[in-house]
């Protein structure tokens, strides 16, 4: 399993369209894929969960993989994050 934290910098928050984009980039991994904010758990790659959670900018958090393709899975993460300025590790 691999767990990496972010803060999100990006003005808006993680909103609609990252969200959109995080969620079908991590679809297609066989992991599974869990987001952690406030100490809430969401299925990364359910678009209703990552909206549910309403993360802000200036807030931290958790993304955790465990699976078979979890490091290409996490990998694909970090490059999105920064592709789209939504945060930093």
């Amino acid at each position: 399993m691999i767990e990496k934290s972010y803060t999100i910098t990006s003005d808006e928050g993680l909103h609609a369209r990252p969200a959109s984009k995080l969620v079908g980039a991590v679809s297609p991994f066989s992991s599974d894929v869990k987001m952690v904010y406030k100490e809430r758990e969401v299925n990364l790659k359910s678009i209703m969960g990552v909206m549910s959670l309403g993360v802000s900018k200036g807030n931290s958090i958790t993304i955790t993989a465990d699976g078979s393709d979890e490091e290409s899975l996490m990998a694909k993460v970090d490059e999105l994050i920064v592709a789209e300025g939504l945060g930093q590790a």
